[in-house]
């Protein structure tokens, strides 16, 4: 499923707009994990559509990644309108994924103690997307 672009964003149902939720994870075209990963990473879309899925490879898009250091794979971003919510490794289960979108989902309004480079890196891939 990965192309050259290094920034890859599933087919989503709901207008751009609308979609005030991003998951962003970062990856790489070796790991055979992220491979796996990345079936079920784009048919979670089909469950959350007012979510826009992005699909990163780390070494394709390493100007977006920026000084970030990616040692676990997958890496996920997940970020509501600006504001990056989480980031950091995530078990390759899917459900895990969904367990903590809908958890972020319901306690939007809570200021996540995320680094800066989590702010950085939402703010490069947002302009990216734009």
């Amino acid at each position: 499923m990965s192309s050259d672009k290094p920034v890859e964003v599933a087919q989503s149902v709901a207008a751009p707009s609308a979609q005030a939720w991003s998951v962003v994870c970062l990856c790489a075209a070796w790991c055979g994990v992220c491979r796996q990963y990345e079936v079920e990473f784009r048919a979670l879309q089909q469950q959350f559509p007012q979510v826009r899925f992005v699909w990163l490879d780390v070494e394709d898009g390493e100007e977006l990644v920026g000084d970030l250091d990616v040692e676990t794979f997958p890496t996920l971003l997940i970020a509501h309108l600006d504001r990056p919510m989480f980031l950091g490794p995530l078990l390759p289960q899917i459900k895990v994924l969904e367990r903590m979108l809908a958890s972020l989902q319901e306690a939007q309004a809570a200021s996540p103690g995320l680094p800066a480079e989590a702010a950085a890196l939402w703010r490069r891939i947002a302009a990216q997307l734009a």
